[in-house]
């Protein structure tokens, strides 16, 4: 019998699952280890709260989860209840799928103020995770600021710019949608370093902002290349610049108005104890497809600045990090003899939810190449052991489902849940 200890309940650690189950059949236990007491990562606290169609991939894994030889092990942290090196002792494949959860420094003069924050505490605030519960963005002033070209940054300006009603079926949390519908920006502006050519925006998400009640998004033309150029691109990037091209062509006068503004980068921020604006510089795209500076540089009032320029994976005790890349340092996927990645622990925070399949077979393979003669450990009943001696609180699946079914019940009305926000309080409901 193998052993394998898959760090991390998100998608890479539920496809690894299953991918270790197709390998081996009933000749595997693996144990899922997160130190929330609830599972899904990302597809619960990452995926914006009004795309519950997304969300609903989380049907695969709970399959995944109930099967005979799968077992979630939540409220566990990985480096500080045990150590890998203790997981290595006990698993005959230890596997990391921690995700990419921590924010990328801006890395300017000012990031450090008051009112900038980095989309994953923000998108993490509106998703209810237990660690940005208490974030209070700055939600009124001249304007919020948004720094990135890729879908997240679509998702925190639709969040910002829209109506209560707006989130009628969301799971958005109830004190972020209370504060959201307080909200007073009249401008949200999108930066980003380089043109409409080199955007990571998705056709859906971008044509999801021209059906704002309240906001509208504004490009300007003169920022537009050449339509013919189009014809270069692959067709969802070329799907993505024709709403850009639509956004352009309508100027549409709302309340709100969502500006992109292509060929900017945020140099410094700047305030007296908070953020007041943000100083932009003007950029050029090389022969190589690199921004750099002109020189031209100019302000803009904010109240708020979000951040949306990538993740980081949180370096674990004992593993090599590839601190250049913000992931842990590996050969397509092993990291040391029985310790290996998976997702954006492995790859970096590419792709979408989907990528993350193949990375689970991928090591399932390697998984079954490397322990070809040498497995059967002792497995989850170490980790029992080791765990109750240390009186550790471990969630299991059937607690998650109780604290599953108190969220549904304490949903406001067209709502599919209201999240709890804090480990102490996910604890209780499973008491219940």
């Amino acid at each position: 019998m193998r052993h394998v200890a898959i760090v991390g309940s998100g998608p890479a650690g539920y496809y690894t699952a299953e991918a270790c189950q197709k390998q081996f059949g009933d000749e595997v236990r693996i144990d899922i280890i997160d130190r929330l007491p609830v599972p899904y990562g990302l597809i619960r606290t990452g995926v914006a709260p009004d795309h519950q169609s997304i969300k609903g991939v989380s049907r695969r894994y709970e399959a995944t989860a109930l099967s005979d030889n799968v077992r979630f092990v939540g409220n566990v942290t990985v480096g500080k209840e045990v150590s890998i090196a203790e997981l290595l002792e006990l698993y005959d494949a230890v596997v990391l799928a921690t995700g990419a959860p921590a924010d990328r420094a801006l890395g300017i003069p000012g990031d450090d103020l008051p009112g900038v924050v980095g989309s994953a505490a923000f998108v993490g605030w509106y998703n209810g995770h237990p660690d940005f519960a208490d974030l209070a963005p700055v939600l009124d002033g001249p304007g919020a600021v948004i720094v990135g070209a890729g879908n997240v940054a679509l998702d925190v300006a639709r969040v910002l710019a829209k109506t209560g009603a707006e989130f009628s079926g969301s799971d958005i949390v109830g004190h972020a949608l209370d504060s959201l519908e307080r909200a007073r920006h009249e401008r949200i502006t999108i930066l980003a370093r380089r043109g409409p050519h080199q955007i990571a925006m998705t056709p859906k998400e971008l044509g999801e902002l021209g059906h704002l009640e309240r906001a509208a998004p504004r490009v300007d033309a003169a920022d537009l290349p050449p339509e013919a150029e189009d014809a270069a691109l692959e067709p969802g990037l070329r799907k993505s610049v024709g709403h850009l091209r639509s956004f352009a062509a309508a100027q549409v006068e709302k309340p709100i108005t969502i500006e992109f503004d292509f060929y900017a980068m945020p140099i410094a921020i700047e305030g007296h104890g908070k953020v007041e604006r943000v100083i932009v510089e003007r950029t050029a795209i090389d022969a190589e497809g690199r921004a750099n500076g002109t020189g031209e540089t100019y302000a803009i009032p904010a109240a708020l600045v979000v951040s949306c320029i990538g993740y980081r994976t949180p370096p674990i005790e004992g593993v090599p990090y590839d601190a250049k890349l913000g992931r842990f340092a590996n050969d397509e996927g092993r990291i040391a003899p029985g310790l290996y990645a998976v997702g954006w622990a492995r790859r970096g925070p590419t792709g979408t939810i989907g990528t993350n399949r193949p990375d689970g077979f991928m090591i399932a393979e390697q998984i079954a190449d490397d322990t070809a003669e040498d497995y059967g450990k002792n497995g989850r009943a170490g980790l029992d052991l080791l765990l109750r001696d240390r009186n550790v609180d471990v969630v299991t699946f059937r607690d998650w489902q109780k604290i599953e079914a108190a969220e549904i019940s304490a949903a406001r009305d067209g709502s599919p849940r209201e999240k709890f926000t804090s480990i102490d309080a996910m604890l209780a409901a499973r008491a219940e």
